[in-house]
């Protein structure tokens, strides 16, 4: 029997003391290849979050019902389900982040951050606990993507919100009055340049390792420490990995 939870400790952990990207360092491949844009972030982290909730939501109401041997692949067909609808709403609304996304979009299936929740939160928790942890996560990892977007943006090209009109459109052809986004830098002297450096994968590992050290610090002062996430044990996919079932063997032969 699941056991009873907070929806909202299980929603808030999600925002920083288990921020998917900054405290558990999940979903690093997408997080440094969209946040060189702020619209860009904001889509990805609205899509990642959509396929987060109803992929937990779904695995959990078929926890009962689906086997355990098969459970992985049962996860990964219902979060391409999700992913695959999310993409053609995507691709229907607002082309413009579907192109700028690329490959990053339908990559969603294999993104640590769903399966990993799946496996260990929704598939062992009921419904409304797990569409909180979806959610939850689903947030935390948007404002990871948007707080290394809007620094890498503004600081690589000298912008905020450049494109905003590939997202607003979901709103209407020349939304916000045909808002594109702000050029920061044509406001400062002309000695000031953007550097271009936050825009390459240097600059973006670099704004990483800051943001990952003050949500560790922010996360700490709580009282649970980022140690208490390492190990085995707490990995999501453990049952399932090959040298945590060559230890189990070897524990049953001794």
């Amino acid at each position: 029997m699941a056991k009873k939870t907070s929806l909202f400790k299980e929603f808030s952990k999600g925002l920083i003391i288990e921020n998917p990207v900054l405290r558990l360092v999940l979903g690093t491949c997408p997080t440094l290849a969209v946040s060189t844009s702020m619209i860009n972030s904001i889509g990805m982290g609205i899509s990642a979050t959509l396929v987060l909730l109803f992929s937990n939501i779904a695995v959990s109401a078929l926890r009962k019902v689906i086997p355990q041997k098969i459970r992985i692949p049962a996860y990964v067909v219902i979060i391409a389900s999700f992913v695959t609808i999310v993409q053609l709403i995507v691709k229907a609304f607002v082309p413009a982040i579907d192109e700028a996304l690329g490959i990053f979009l339908p990559l969603i299936v294999v993104n640590c951050i769903i399966l990993g929740r799946a496996e260990a939160f929704a598939g062992k928790n009921t419904v409304l606990a797990s569409a909180a942890d979806g959610l939850g996560m689903g947030i935390g990892f948007t404002a990871a993507l948007f707080l290394m977007a809007t620094f890498r943006e503004l600081l690589g090209n000298g912008t905020v919100f450049s494109g905003a009109q590939g997202l607003l459109a979901l709103f209407g052809e020349n939304a916000l009055g045909g808002f594109n986004g702000i050029d920061v830098f044509s406001f400062l002297p002309n000695s000031f340049e953007p550097m271009v450096i936050f825009i390459l994968p240097a600059g973006g590992f670099f704004v990483f390792g800051i943001l990952i050290a003050i949500a560790n610090r922010l996360g700490n002062k709580t009282g649970q420490e980022r140690e208490d996430f390492d190990g085995c044990a707490n990995c999501p996919l453990a049952q399932n990995c090959s040298s945590v079932q060559e230890q189990e063997r070897e524990e049953v032969k001794a």
